[in-house]
This record gives structure tokens, C-alpha cells and sequence, in this order.
């Protein structure tokens, strides 16, 4: 680390590793204020956010103050941010779909459907009040169904396509979406309840697995360094080709395409081939393990990067945008989802989850979905389908999406 002078400020240059010990001890203190805030702890805002977000706050701060100015060498928050990514394209198995049935299928077309919507709103929206459109995406699919780490993901892409303050803007959204989606999930769910008088119906419920057991991931498992090498390998040699198959679609098509939706789509073809074929035993545990690791650390590394003052020009426009997708999702839960379900308990706890995720996170959709059933009764057909498209499914049709949105709209 060392101090300059640039353009007559005081300015602190963080190096690499520097930057990285920071998001890791930003990143322990999220944990730690998350399990003492009750805030945090009941709309499952998460720790890398909460951490990364404080540290930016000080950042504006002092800069606005001009005491001092922080700049920080990110060059490890990509690699993260494409093992993630790689890691729920490893996650997204195509027998999913037949543990779900036909209504996992419904509820995976009504969210493809959700995030196409999304993005149109928000462009739709952002022209309206004259901003650019694609900020109106970044405050769609981007950080509503994609939460936090699409945010910190896509913003950089767009921001690389002459879109100022886009991932900014990308991760404010985000985290309006996490307080949005835990506050209506549970009045969706109650008002559908009530006016059509539901009760849970054992007999529509499905074996009673948890969606982590029907993904194939084990709460328990004996990690080994050659277990956890092994995964480790299988996760950058689909991070290699991906990123280098997305390269060259983006010199032969001039579309922007980044090198982490390709490891996430490689991943996803190497899954289901070594379903069928068994080249190599996969580990979904120590996957799953090391995705939370590389989104903690990425995440945290983004949010602890914002330039918060550049949003000071957008609150208006942003508050439009986001309330527009939240009457959207209020609308679109209680007389299209709802519907399409069946009008049954399960359907309306879903619904409930769909809010949760939809302008949040999978673990918002949990929440949401816990409190209605704590209530009312069990729904295991919702606590399975939920969290399988929220958590893997939604982003195979989610993030072309997004990246079509981004290339017309730049």
C-alpha cells in the first residue's frame, strides 16, 4: 500500500493482496453483524453485502470529506466471480427437472418469463425518465432475479460498454430488491390463503426430499485435499474453456459476452455429460462449498469497491424503476403465478417464493416461505421446486437473457 497525490488529493493505493485481505476481513465482519442485527438476520441480507457495503459507505465518506481517496487493485475478484458462476453451472443437472414434474417446469417458465419482463420494465421505465437504458436492465433481471452477484457481475460488462455507474446502480437495486422481496413474500401468500380459504393437502406434497438432497448435495461429507483438488480442477478447466469459448463468440458475433456466462454454460454441459457418462466423480458438497467461498470473497470485494457517489444523480430515477418492479411482482405473483399453479396452498406458498427470489435471493425465498408454512402448514412441494430453479435452474435462461438485453439496448 502507499499514499499519493492525484489531482491535489490525498489518495491510498490498496495492492492486490492488500485488497483481498480487506474483502475477507469485511467479509467476517458481515457474519458477525448479521447473527447480532436482528435487521440483517430477518430479510437474509448477506454478509459479503453488509461488509462490503459499510466499507464503501466509509469510502464516500472520506472522500467527500477529502481527507482521503481509496482506490483498490481488484485483479482477484475475477477469477472468483467465474468459479462461482462455473460452480452453479456444475450444480445445474438436468434430472432436476424430472425430480420436479410438470410443476417445476411451470414454475421455471413463469420465472423465465419474470426475468424477461423485468428487463423490460426497467427499460422500458429508465427511457421514461430519461436515463440510459441499459441501467434499466441493470435495475431488471440483473439484480432482481439475479441478486447481488449478477449485480456485481453484469455492472462491470456494462460499465465496459460506456454505461457510467452501472454496477453501482446494479447493486443499490440489489439490495432494495432483498428488503422488497423479504417484505411482500409473506402478505402474497397470506392474502392468497385467506380469500380462497387454503390448507396444505398431504396427498400433493412429493417425497419429501429437501432441494439440496434432490441436487445431489450431501449436508454431510468427509472433504479431502485430493477430493477437494479434484473438484478444484474439474471447476478451471470449465473456467479455461468457457472463458475462451466466450471470447471467441465475442470477436466472431461483436457481441459482448463474458468469459463467466460461458464457464457457467461449459460447466453446465460437462454436468450433464458426466451424469450419463461418469468420467469423473463429482463432489457436490465440496462444489457447493467452494461457490459459497468465491461468492463471499467476490462479492464482497465488489461492494467494497462502489463509487456510492455516483448514484447521487440517479435516486429519482432509480425509485420509479424499482417501484415499478415491485407492483410487477405484486401483480404478477397474485394473478398469473398463482393461477398457473394451481390455485392450491402449494401454489400460493410458492408464489410467496417467487417474490422472495425474484427480487432478491433464494434464501429470501426460503425465509418467506418459512414463515407462511410455520403458520399455516407444510408445503414440501414448494420448499423442493423453489430452490432448485431459484438457486440453479433460473440462470440457464436468465443470464442469455440479461446478455441480449445488454447487446441490443448498449
Amino acid at each position: 500500500m502507499k499514499t499519493e497525490i492525484i489531482k491535489g488529493a490525498l489518495t491510498l493505493k490498496v495492492d492486490m493482496i492488500a485488497t483481498l485481505t480487506l474483502a475477507l476481513l469485511l467479509l467476517f465482519l458481515g457474519n458477525y453483524l448479521r447473527k447480532k442485527v436482528n435487521f440483517f438476520e430477518r430479510f437474509c441480507i448477506p454478509a459479503p453485502v453488509i461488509g462490503g457495503l459499510l466499507f464503501s459507505i466509509l469510502a464516500l465518506v472520506l472522500k467527500q470529506s477529502n481527507v482521503i481517496t481509496i482506490t483498490m487493485d481488484t485483479t482477484f475478484q475475477s477469477p472468483f466471480m467465474i468459479a462461482f458462476f462455473t460452480t452453479i453451472g456444475l450444480g445445474a443437472s438436468f434430472g432436476l427437472v424430472k425430480k420436479g414434474g410438470k410443476p417445476l417446469v411451470i414454475y421455471w417458465v413463469l420465472c423465465c418469463i419474470l426475468a424477461v419482463a423485468q428487463n423490460a420494465i426497467g427499460v422500458s421505465l429508465a427511457k421514461l425518465v430519461g436515463i440510459h437504458p441499459v441501467l434499466g436492465v441493470m435495475m431488471g433481471a440483473v439484480s432482481m432475479e439475479g441478486g447481488h452477484g449478477a449485480a456485481a457481475a453484469f455492472g462491470p460488462m456494462a460499465e465496459g460498454l460506456g454505461v457510467a455507474s452501472a454496477t453501482t446502480v446494479a447493486v443499490a437495486a440489489a439490495t432494495f430488491g432483498l428488503i422488497s422481496g423479504g417484505l411482500i413474500g409473506g402478505p402474497i401468500a397470506k392474502y392468497l390463503i385467506d380469500k380462497y380459504d387454503l390448507k396444505p393437502t398431504e396427498a400433493e406434497e412429493l417425497a419429501g426430499e429437501s432441494y439440496k438432497e434432490a441436487a445431489g448435495i450431501s449436508e454431510k461429507a468427509n472433504v479431502t485435499s485430493s477430493i477437494f483438488l479434484l473438484q478444484l480442477a474439474v471447476i478451471t478447466v470449465c473456467m479455461t474453456i468457457g472463458s475462451m469459448a466466450s471470447a471467441w463468440i465475442t470477436k466472431e458475433t461483436g457481441a459482448a459476452l463474458p468469459g463467466y456466462v460461458g464457464a457457467m454454460f461449459t460447466a453446465v454441459i460437462f454436468r450433464n455429460i458426466n451424469d450419463q457418462f461418469k468420467i469423473v466423480k463429482l463432489d457436490l458438497y465440496t462444489i457447493d462449498l467452494i461457490g459459497d467461498v468465491c461468492l463471499g470473497v467476490f462479492l464482497s470485494m465488489a461492494l467494497m469497491t462502489l463509487k456510492l457517489w455516483e448514484l447521487s444523480n440517479l435516486a429519482g430515477p432509480m425509485i420509479v424503476v424499482l417501484m415499478g418492479q415491485v407492483i410487477f411482482m405484486l401483480l404478477y405473483t397474485i394473478f398469473i403465478v398463482f393461477k398457473a399453479l394451481g390455485k392450491d396452498f402449494d401454489a400460493a406458498v410458492m408464489a410467496a417464493g417467487m417474490a422472495g427470489h425474484g427480487l432478491g435471493a433464494t434464501p429470501n425465498a426460503i425465509a418467506n416461505m418459512g414463515t407462511v408454512t410455520e403458520k399455516y402448514g407444510p408445503s414440501t412441494k414448494a420448499f423442493l421446486i423453489v430452490p432448485l430453479v431459484g438457486a440453479f435452474l433460473i440462470d440457464l435462461i436468465g443470464i442469455p437473457n440479461i446478455v441480449w438485453f445488454i447487446n441490443y439496448f448498449k
